[in-house]
């Protein structure tokens, strides 16, 4: 095996983040949520309810960034060619009527 045919690190996870982007945001979602909590739970003159708003928009705030990392991961990979044909595969284009 070439040494210059391996992947490193980070190129095997920016690999799997491409392919499971809704997975990936759903995960940043969850410890953005659990993070917030126990961020918030240190706080004791908050109440229980503020806590959990809190939470949630914090969460909310990383969501909404993910996914505008994981469109701007998508509309880079087919600006360079890179996974263009992943689509045509799954659907049948020659099946759509086309209006002439």
């Amino acid at each position: 095996m070439e040494a210059s045919s391996k992947k490193t690190t980070f190129e095997s996870a920016r690999e799997w983040i491409s392919d499971h982007k809704l997975r990936t945001v759903g995960s940043l979602w969850l410890s953005g949520i659990v993070g917030s909590v126990a961020y918030n739970w240190s706080k004791p003159s908050m109440k229980t309810s503020v806590r959990l708003i809190h939470a949630r928009l914090h969460a909310q705030a990383l969501t909404l960034a993910a996914l505008a990392g994981a469109a701007a991961v998508e509309y880079y990979d087919h600006k360079t060619n890179k996974n263009a044909q992943r689509y045509p595969k799954f659907i049948n284009m020659n099946s759509f009527a086309q209006k002439k």
